[in-house]
């Protein structure tokens, strides 16, 4: 099957790179706006593809990507260039919202024009506002933002951490917004079905409230640290949509905490959701704590006030 990737930035590398590593496609086309950089990304990699996959890489213009089965969408402006690298500024990377939601008004209608029946994978931040956009733009529901998934797998490896196991072992997921507003499902939380708070305690770890914030912030400012490091959160990400481009290709329905458009809230955010072929096929509605249930409703009106921005 034929995989569409816009953007040949940072990100956009990243998941070509991934996608190519993992194999699951035929086909990956590489569309930016300055095709040379698209034609020499794809060049360089095409010719390490052979080691690990028989996926054919390639650059196009919007017009290539037809019979695409999934389009992952990585335009715009970074959290580095558009301002959303401090700590202490409550709207993280939703400040990048007004200046990338004119840049999807433009590239969306061109993808769907080009694969009407592709599943839309939005990538660039801030993902939640921007999968609601996309879809109201694309006309139809099978569109997936990359949402919490990569927010939960960094709250596993800091559990893993902490605990001294393996973060494969550790289930554990970051509900709602892929921003400042996230809420931490430390209620759900398991280690080999061990509540992670029985684990903790079992293992000699303290339990306070320092260890909660401390995990947290890990988590939350977790680009703002890779960013101090090497300029932009990039490779994390790329695997984790080549995850989702398997999931899809594959029709897996596998469970995964992703950004899809939630018709009972009235806003795209993440919630244990069953993925397949065409997106999303359901949302599971996890049990929570009150201090979650608050967290979440409190996050939801966060995301209900950017979607009202740019309506």
């Amino acid at each position: 099957m034929k995989i569409g990737i816009i953007g040949a930035g940072a990100v956009g590398a990243a998941c070509t790179m991934a996608t190519l590593l993992s194999g699951c496609a035929s086909e990956v086309v590489l569309v930016n706006r300055g095709r040379d950089r698209a034609k020499g990304m794809a060049t360089d990699m095409g010719y390490g593809a052979p080691l690990s996959s028989t996926t054919r890489v390639s650059d196009g213009d919007y017009s290539d990507l037809a019979g695409a089965a999934l389009v992952m969408v990585t335009v715009g402006v970074n959290e580095k260039s558009g301002g959303a690298t401090d700590r202490s500024d409550p709207m993280g990377r939703l400040r990048l919202l007004d200046q990338n939601a004119e840049v999807y008004r433009q590239v969306i209608p061109l993808i769907v024009a080009a694969a009407p029946d592709a599943v839309l994978l939005v990538v660039t931040d801030p993902p939640d506002p921007l999968g609601h956009l996309t879809r109201q733009l694309a006309g139809h529901d099978r569109v997936l933002s990359t949402g919490t998934l990569l927010d939960s797998l960094r709250f596993r490896v800091h559990l893993g951490r902490k605990l001294n196991v393996a973060a494969t072992d550790i289930e554990a997921q970051v509900l709602g917004e892929h921003g400042t507003s996230q809420v931490f499902h430390w209620s759900g939380a398991r280690v080999a079905g061990v509540p992670i708070t029985d684990a903790l305690e079992q293992c000699g770890i303290g339990q306070g409230d320092d260890i909660r914030v401390t995990i947290e912030n890990e988590v939350r400012y977790a680009n703002i640290t890779i960013i101090e490091g090497i300029g932009a959160s990039q490779y994390g990400i790329g695997m984790v949509c080549a995850r989702i481009a398997q999931i899809v290709l594959r029709d897996e329905r596998a469970v995964v905490p992703i950004g899809v458009y939630n018709p009972r809230l009235g806003v795209t955010l993440s919630l244990p959701s069953i993925v397949g072929r065409t997106g999303c096929l359901q949302i599971l509605q996890p049990p929570l704590s009150d201090g979650e249930r608050v967290d979440l409703d409190r996050c939801i009106e966060t995301l209900r006030q950017a979607q009202q921005r740019i309506r």
